[in-house]
């Protein structure tokens, strides 16, 4: 259960300004349920912080929740943003999935580094995991979008700006909301984004662009000129001459004829004219070299290719280039942006200090360029494999921060996919059901009340976590309706629930329908679901310090994984060679991270010193690359308290040393 409720705004929720948000421009299905939720407030939650990363003195953080528990959190501390960048869901119909590799075994690091290039390729054995789908009714993409939006606005500054990065799914509908939200006078830009090159379409139109929508939260915003590199054709057009020294300069007219403004009447050097400067600064120009003069003896002024910052940035962003597989900054993260992306935003629209947000952090970019620009940044994501890959890529840029977590009910798997599919497998009897609308997850079969069928709230969307009056409204005098007259029971589960005597109370005094409501708590059944990992290791002193070599590690959930997947694999393979993937019995290939605490024995976590496996077994120290094999150690001066171990779909599992 929430703690409580922050409101949305600053002030009361009355008034006409308020009023007229409520009214609508965009109109759809479901959206007067949004009301409701405004006017009842963020759900504020329990924050735990996990790991302090540095000093921190300015308070940067990476938090794993959703947006607008996120955004309840930074309300009560006071804390205001200056500029928001968010990557959400496009609502694009797309799976989402994280490559999942296994790792060379340490135990053969020594002859795999004598005979590389003999290597078997079946030693990468690789599978997908799947991280999020992005799958929405329209409808309730909005509903979601248009929350979320009012949350973000509530913690900008007067200054702040917020870009929103989408495509052509559903962004013209969010420009709408915009429109509603931030007010149409606020409208900045519409920024387009080519971010691939061109290719062939046989059904239309090739998709090349994202489209980026540019709002301030008021009149009073911070813009910064931004500047694009000359294009050589502008160059060879336009900067023709070349002085001895190699530099590339146009010519400038000097004369002061036909200007508005007085100009100054001399003769220089046998020509007499109206020129745009005094004789002492042409004097001075000379001196500098700094003249040309063409072939009747006329002086130009010379201006310098390298002086110029290029040609200020349009709406039209056509020369920064998505992150490929060859890409330095490439970190295997499905939505990545590319840092010229964020960079061009940051600078545009924010100054050294200021607090750089994005709701949707992903693969981290925003937090990693707003730190490298002398900003201070707050991120926050859902996923857990998006905290790890953000608080890594973080922690070898040098950035100090907190990571911190949402207690808001549900964190069982990586993502909420992962938890949903784990939750509808856990609920004893239940099945698809085709003649079912998607409101409910399916239905379970009973001998006397015939077909059940059964809501299971989207962990996706945190408006669904709660069982209210406003969603039990919705399920009595919309969902059962559509029922076949059969049905003579549903079972609705809920994972918080503002008052459960009060929603029964709802129930009975509704006359709508006979159909039986039952009740259920979702956390109940997920009670001693999670099988921790299983780690055998050694800690021996050393003259340098102390040494954790790993013995054994074995993860139940991985294995189960492998084993379906190559089941499938099986399965597909039809009469092309199988090859399963095989783990062997000490299990350490199946490790992706590790690292010591030796300062706290219990609370929230101190990385003393830290150990990654990269997918080819090479590790980097602290977040400094090397070509080292893992040796299965990990190292450290002072005597480790824990040891956290990570694997490799990013379950993490403590050990007291």
């Amino acid at each position: 259960m929430p703690i409580k409720y922050i409101p949305y705004f600053p002030e009361p929720i009355e008034g006409q300004a308020i009023l007229d948000n409520f009214t609508r421009t965009l109109r759809y299905k479901g959206n007067y349920d949004v009301k409701e939720k405004l006017r009842r407030g963020m759900p504020y939650y329990e924050v735990e912080k996990q790991e302090t990363v540095g000093e921190n003195v300015d308070g940067n953080m990476v938090i794993r929740g959703e947006c607008v528990s996120a955004c309840a959190y930074l309300r009560e501390k006071g804390i205001k943003v200056d500029l928001v960048y968010i990557d959400p869901p496009f609502a694009s119909g797309a799976d989402y999935a994280k490559k999942v590799y296994i790792r060379r075994n340490p135990k053969v690091a020594e002859v795999i580094a004598k005979a590389e290039e003999e290597l078997d390729i079946d030693e990468f054995k690789v599978f997908e995991e799947k991280m999020y789908g992005d799958v929405w009714d329209k409808e309730k993409y909005l509903n979601w979008m248009y929350e979320n939006l009012v949350a973000i606005k509530s913690v900008m500054s007067d200054t702040a700006s917020i870009y929103v990065h989408l495509d052509w799914h559903i962004g013209h509908y969010v420009k709408i909301l915009m429109d509603e939200i931030f007010g149409e006078d606020n409208f900045r830009s519409e920024i387009v984004w080519k971010r691939s090159t061109a290719h062939n379409d046989s059904t239309g139109f090739a998709n090349l662009h994202d489209t980026l929508y540019y709002f301030s939260v008021s009149q009073d915003y911070i813009f910064n000129t931004q500047y694009v590199p000359y294009s050589k054709e502008y160059i060879e057009t336009y900067y023709r001459h070349q002085d001895s020294d190699g530099r590339l300069f146009l010519d400038r007219d000097l004369s002061a004829k036909g200007l508005q403004g007085a100009g100054y009447t001399y003769e220089w050097k046998g020509k007499s004219g109206y020129w745009r400067c005094p004789i002492s600064t042409m004097k001075e120009l000379e001196q500098k070299n700094r003249l040309y003069y063409t072939g009747n003896g006329t002086p130009r002024y010379k201006q310098y290719l390298d002086e110029m910052p290029g040609i200020p940035a349009q709406d039209l962003w056509t020369d920064i280039y998505a992150v490929n597989s060859q890409a330095v900054e490439r970190i295997d993260y499905a939505t990545q942006k590319p840092e010229a992306l964020l960079e061009r935003i940051i600078k545009a629209s924010s100054n050294e200090s200021m607090i750089v947000a994005d709701f949707f952090g992903g693969s981290g970019v925003t937090a990693a360029v707003a730190n490298k620009l002398n900003r201070k940044f707050i991120t926050c994501d859902i996923g857990i494999n998006s905290v790890q890959t953000m608080r890594d890529r973080l922690k070898a840029d040098g950035a100090q921060f907190d990571v911190l977590e949402i207690k808001d009910g549900v964190s069982l798997y990586r993502n909420p996919v992962q938890t949903m599919d784990k939750i509808k497998s856990l609920i004893p009897g239940l099945k698809n059901e085709d003649s079912l609308d998607a409101f409910w997850e399916g239905a379970i079969s009973d001998s006397k009340l015939g077909m059940i069928p059964v809501y299971v709230p989207n962990l996706m969307d945190s408006s669904t976590k709660l069982l209210d009056e406003v969603l039990m409204n919705r399920i009595l005098h919309e969902a059962i309706p559509e029922l076949d007259p059969s049905v003579k029971k549903v079972i609705v589960y809920y994972v918080d629930i503002t008052d459960k005597a009060a929603i029964e109370k709802f129930i009975r005094d509704d006359d709508s329908t006979l159909v039986q409501i039952e009740l259920r708590d979702l956390k109940e059944i997920l009670d001693d679901v999670v099988v921790d990992d299983y780690a055998e290791f050694i800690c021996a002193r050393q003259e340098d310090g102390f040494v954790i070599t790993l013995e054994k590690f074995v993860s139940d959930r991985l294995t189960q994984k492998i084993n379906e997947f190559n089941q499938k694999t099986e399965a597909n393979s039809k009469k092309k060679a199988f090859h399963p993937i095989v783990i062997s019995d000490n299990g350490l290939e199946l490790i992706e991270w590790l690292s010591v605490d030796c300062t706290s024995e219990d609370g929230e976590w101190h990385s003393d010193n830290e150990i990654k496996i990269d997918k080819n077994g090479y590790i980097s120290v602290n977040g400094t690359k090397t070509k080292d094999f893992w040796d299965a150690a990990i190292r450290s001066e002072k005597m480790p308290l824990r040891l956290k171990i990570r694997n490799i779909c990013g379950d993490e599992t403590v050990r007291k040393v």
